[in-house]
């Protein structure tokens, strides 16, 4: 068997040490990490810990990496949203292949640079839309150009994000601020733009949006409130959003709950999420001190957060159908929902705990229950999966199933619904796209 491939990794945060590092841990024969770029002391000696690499190996910057010359065959890039141009432009110019985070970049520009810079060098830039490689994903893609359910005429998909979630980390956490981050639409969307520009090959022709940041405001609670939930909150105790009831009680996850009752789950285990991301201390006493003195212990009214707790897409087809993407932070449950309706078939699915997919014939009535395989990582094993790939990928197996021009598109329909709900404009893909192409001219 050929030697595992050597990686570098830059930004060691839940998504680059937990969600695609960790595959070297599983699969030593195929991939291991021979450098680690990551500012914060305790991620970087954890990583190195659990990879096995030296202090030689590790470094507080990824200039610092970047200047030790080329040190693998690839890098994954899982840095903050607004830190991802700068190391992967660096990187591709030092001859790696990348794996990049999605967003590609929070800005347009950032996004036409990195592109220039993959095409430049003649190297591999594949964004981390890891749907793409989930079971359930690739099977209902498969449904769609099958031609089973004849011509597409409408399209409604729902990114229903847990009020839990929402909280956690588009209120509280990292993604809560534009200026800090990037719009929701794109952080957390990027995802289900790119499923329906792969499913749908017919490009979009007109887009319009609205949304607004309705609920987590300070106006939504009385001046009795205080700005932490661990200040003696008055309404504390039968608060959805407590960080106490979620971060140290647990209310929103009874399946953590039951299992350790029944003695088979270790509610501190060190990489739970989401209690990993608030302190390296996750036992219930580090727990509650980092929501003393931390960012998630803050009240969500009383929080520094910016971006829309619910945002509609609309778009229509150069073929005519229609598509609504509908993204909002109040379900009581985290998952996806979608509904295609064709000439000849209806198509139902959701994204969960459990994933389905039903087809119904029009013309017959029959009703067909779609078998999906069973996942085995995140993103309902799309994690896994897409690091199988960018190595096969990298040992020259397979061609990449995207590169960061197949990737634009997902980001300039991001792009252009912010545009359309800040103006209350409708958008003429179009003339958006050739916008676009305008940058990437010398």
């Amino acid at each position: 068997m050929s030697r595992p491939l050597e990686l570098v990794l830059i930004g060691a945060g839940n998504r680059g040490a937990r969600a695609y590092a960790s595959y070297a841990l599983e699969h030593p024969d195929e991939l291991r990490f021979v450098a680690v770029a990551e500012p914060d002391p305790l991620r970087r000696h954890r990583f190195a810990d659990e990879h096995d690499l030296d202090d030689a190996q590790c470094y507080s910057t990824w200039e610092g990496l970047i200047a030790h010359g080329q040190l693998g065959s690839a890098a994954i890039v899982t840095t903050q949203d607004r830190m991802h141009v700068a190391p992967t432009v660096a990187a591709l110019d030092a001859g790696y292949d990348v794996l990049l985070e999605k967003p590609m970049a929070h800005t347009l520009a950032g996004c036409i640079e990195l592109i220039q810079a993959a095409e430049r060098n003649g190297r591999i830039l594949q964004i981390c839309h890891v749907l793409r490689y989930s079971p359930f994903w690739r099977t209902l893609h498969d449904v769609l150009t099958s031609g089973r359910l004849g011509d597409i005429i409408t399209v409604e998909h729902r990114e229903n994000v847990a009020y839990w979630h929402m909280a956690h980390s588009f209120v509280r956490g990292p993604w809560s601020n534009e200026g800090r981050s990037s719009p929701m639409i794109l952080a957390k969307c990027c995802h289900d733009l790119d499923i329906l520009t792969w499913n749908l090959p017919s490009p979009v022709k007109h887009l319009s949006s609205v949304g607004s940041l309705m609920h987590y405001r300070a106006e939504s609670v009385g001046p009795e409130i205080p700005l932490r939930c661990t200040d003696g909150c008055p309404i504390e105790p039968s608060c959805a959003f407590s960080a106490i009831g979620t971060y140290l009680e647990m209310r929103p996850f009874p399946e953590y709950l039951a299992a350790a009752k029944a003695g088979n789950f270790n509610l501190e285990a060190p990489n739970l999420w989401p209690f990993v991301v608030l302190t390296p201390d996750i036992s219930r006493e580090g727990r509650l001190q980092a929501l003393k003195e931390g960012p998630f212990g803050r009240c969500v009214y009383h929080c520094d957060n910016d971006v829309v707790d619910n945002q509609m897409v609309t778009m229509q087809l150069e073929s005519g159908a229609s598509v609504v993407l509908v993204m909002h932070g109040h379900s009581n449950e985290e998952h996806r929902s979608m509904r295609y309706d064709g000439t000849r078939a209806t198509l139902r699915a959701r994204f969960g705990d459990p994933s389905q997919i039903t087809i119904y014939e029009h013309a017959t009535g029959k009703e067909e229950e779609v078998p999906i395989m069973q996942k085995v990582s995140g993103h309902g094993g799309g994690d896994y999966n897409l690091m199988s790939d960018f190595l096969a990928a990298l040992r020259g197996e397979i061609p990449p199933l995207t590169s960061a021009r197949v990737s634009l598109e997902s980001h300039l329909l991001a792009f252009a619904a912010e545009e359309a709900r800040h103006n209350h404009s409708v958008i003429d893909m179009a003339e958006f796209r050739a916008r676009a192409e305008m940058l990437t001219q010398p």
